[in-house]
């Protein structure tokens, strides 16, 4: 099943609010300025086309959320979702999520992580390119609070297994949970696009959660 080409986005949408690029962050992190109010902050990793972004927005609206997206097509059109939803809870960040990570995001400032299907690499030589990497693990551990949560799940049965080792070599992370596969009540009721895609393809879905001590 590919990929859908996407949609263009109305001219007229005003994504000052929901779009943001690395010159727009505050300094020092300050994520009061950024949503314009004081919230827990959870932050998605590769937001892709923003289905997680804005369902979680949507359903939780006392909490903020960022979703960090590398490619500028996918986080526009993520935060037309936003825009066209009216969800002033949630951001799109067009940078890298390991150097915010690495340089911007304070220690135990995170209710959750979410990193959902990010890129495999597939050939061994470019393993070292993969997001769920030793320092990006020790990063998220570093800016999670306490009961903090961290999710992830990949379509990647080799990448699961090699990133749930890693966790567990390098941080103290309680886990992993056990996340159940519920039923879709809708065409969009899923985590992202790429779980629906898989699922509907007949794949399996790998999921954990992570909880700070």
């Amino acid at each position: 099943m590919g990929r859908r080409a996407l949609r263009k986005i109305d001219p007229a949408l005003d994504l000052s609010r929901y779009f943001k690029v690395w010159d727009d962050l505050p300094r020092p992190w300050d994520a009061a300025k950024l949503f314009e109010r004081v919230a827990p902050l959870e932050v998605e990793v590769g937001s892709g086309k923003g289905l997680f972004l804005h369902s979680a927005a949507a359903g939780m609206t006392q909490h903020n959320f960022l979703g960090v997206e590398i490619a500028q097509k996918y986080a526009l059109f993520a935060a037309a979702r936003l825009a066209r939803g009216g969800l002033t809870n949630a951001v799109v960040l067009n940078a890298n999520a390991e150097r915010l990570f690495a340089e911007l995001l304070p220690d135990n400032s995170l209710a959750a992580v979410h990193v959902y299907f990010p890129d495999p690499w597939w050939k061994k030589r470019h393993h070292k390119r993969r997001v769920m990497n030793e320092r990006f693990l020790q990063h998220v551990e570093r800016t999670l609070s306490k009961n903090g949560t961290f999710h992830f799940w990949t379509d990647v049965r080799d990448y699961f297994d090699a990133t749930l080792a890693l966790i567990a070599a390098q941080t103290a992370l309680v886990g992993p949970l056990e996340v159940a596969e519920r039923p879709a009540v809708h065409d969009l009721d899923y985590r992202t696009h790429f779980e629906r895609r898989t699922r509907l393809g007949g794949e399996p879905v790998y999921r954990a959660e992570f909880r700070k001590r």
